[in-house]
């Protein structure tokens, strides 16, 4: 385990996978941390409700790549409302795991998502509760360096 990464972390920011951008995407989503300075970019291609093609660009650390990675691993080939029900919790547990300082990564990645359908939403008019995206792209506290 390198400096604390599980080896599913290093492989996947060694070797991430859906990395790049996408021409005439259904819906792109964008967020970032200021305070860190990680963005994230999600792009979603759906056809038939289903998400067909989904690809990234981030800005940031390993733990950045690692989980933009691995969230669009967990949401391809799904339904567009599944993606939804993906967690940043969700993300953690299929890395096995990140340090308590690089949470606020998993957060981004889910709210890239989520930001990604709403915008495949708005583009193609399909109604929503906003419920479901309340505290999109608010700052978030970064755990305190240990």
């Amino acid at each position: 385990m390198a400096m604390g990464y599980s080896d599913a972390v290093m492989d996947h920011f060694i070797n991430p996978r859906n990395v790049g951008k996408m021409d005439n995407a259904d819906g792109v989503g964008e967020v970032g941390n200021a305070r860190c300075g990680d963005i994230m970019k999600i792009y979603l291609r759906v056809e038939e409700g289903v998400i067909t093609d989904v690809k990234f660009n981030t800005f940031g650390c390993a733990s950045a790549i690692a989980t933009s990675s691995m969230a669009t691993e967990l949401i391809k080939g799904k339904p567009i409302a599944d993606a939804l029900k993906l967690t940043n919790q969700a993300v953690v547990d299929a890395l096995d795991g990140l340090p308590s300082v690089k949470i606020h990564c998993s957060v981004l990645a889910e709210e890239a998502i989520k930001a990604a359908v709403k915008d495949y939403y708005d583009r193609h008019g399909v109604e929503y509760d906003a419920e479901l995206f309340a505290g999109l792209g608010e700052e978030h506290e970064e755990a305190p360096e240990e």
